[in-house]
């Protein structure tokens, strides 16, 4: 054997190294931790038990009183807050309900774009190697700040679109002032998606998810509606008119894989979800409707029925037809109705 046949190792310092948690924590929050939770308290001007409620509203463990865990990146936060709070513009009630809006949020968008990144990066099977690891870190050392920047933006503009959607429902309906408005509420729900589900491997499954997703979102916002929840094989909406969400439904439908029910009348809003008997009632019209068909509530047939708001109703390329009564569970004996494209 020859030395041009010989392995050699690269020394040490030659290889790249993997990134270790500080590393990374120091790329993405950008300063590194060197203050305990009391140090970050009285930096910023509050109390230690409004600094841990805060902490804990945003999603992040509780760390000992001698754990060297924030930043002065921190601090500037909780200063921010005690400002707000001092000027009068929240109580700390709020301030606390904005803070878990604000951290359930971004956890989940957080860690949903940190698995779009890995899973682009690095091999789906096997242990990534050093050099991957330290391709994913460089990366994102490149993206941070785009990232950063379109984040801002687009959280305005959903700002101001749901500004604007909330003072529409008010201009049309006083009772949106008491946080109670009606809403057309949809689910879109997977066919047999446990079945499938265990005869797909990880990779097939996701694809088999994130697709039906990003088809219902886009179809959604297409029609100017609301994209509430996903749920992995089921999707909730909401659309100020019955034609609104009437038409997301024709547009989501057309193959046995789905089935929609849809409900019209009030909803409460509350921590971006929507809550009431609405709500129940387009759920189990869901569960009851057969694959591939669209089943509706009474409030929804007699909205389109009216041309509610001057939707799809006025318009050829619909049907709604009666059903027999059935009972629904929870909800008692109900009339649904089967909404079709026309065939005229």
């Amino acid at each position: 054997m020859t030395s041009e046949d010989r392995h050699v190792e690269p020394a040490a310092e030659d290889r790249p190294s993997r990134p270790t948690a500080e590393e990374i924590g120091l790329l993405l929050a950008g300063m590194p931790a060197r203050l305990t939770r009391s140090e970050v308290a009285a930096g910023a001007g509050v109390s230690q038990r409004l600094a841990e409620r805060i902490w804990r509203a945003l999603g992040f463990p509780t760390f000992a009183d001698d754990a060297v865990a924030f930043s002065e990146a921190d601090v500037s936060a909780l200063g921010r807050v005690r400002e707000m709070l001092d000027r009068g513009l929240l109580d700390e009630a709020t301030a606390i309900r904005m803070a878990r809006a604000l951290g359930q949020t971004t956890a989940r968008l957080a860690q949903w774009q940190a698995e779009i990144i890995i899973g682009h990066l690095l091999p789906a099977e096997g242990e990534p190697s050093d050099e991957e690891l330290d391709r994913v870190v460089a990366t994102a050392r490149e993206l941070l700040p785009d990232f950063e920047q379109l984040l801002v933006h687009v959280w305005r503009a959903q700002l101001a679109a749901a500004g604007t959607r909330l003072l529409a429902l008010a201009d049309m309906r006083p009772e949106a002032a008491l946080g109670r408005v009606s809403l057309a509420v949809g689910f879109a729900d997977l066919v047999a998606f446990t079945r499938r589900a265990r005869e797909l491997d990880e990779r097939e499954l996701a694809d088999l998810v994130e697709g039906f997703e990003a088809r219902a979102a886009d179809i959604v916002a297409a029609h100017g509606a609301r994209l509430v929840k996903t749920l992995g094989d089921e999707v909730l909406f909401t659309a100020p008119t019955p034609a609104g969400a009437a038409a997301i439904a024709l547009d989501l439908a057309g193959t046995a894989e789905l089935r929609i029910g849809l409900a019209y009348g009030p909803v409460v809003p509350m921590m971006g979800d929507v809550f009431g008997t609405t709500v129940n009632l387009a759920a189990r019209l869901t569960a009851a409707a057969r694959p591939g068909t669209i089943v509706v509530d009474s409030g929804m047939a007699e909205g389109l029925a009216q041309g509610l708001a001057g939707g799809l109703a006025g318009e050829p390329g619909f049907e709604v037809r009666p059903m027999r009564r059935r009972n629904l569970r929870g909800l008692g004996m109900v009339r649904p109705h089967l909404l079709r494209r026309s065939s005229s």
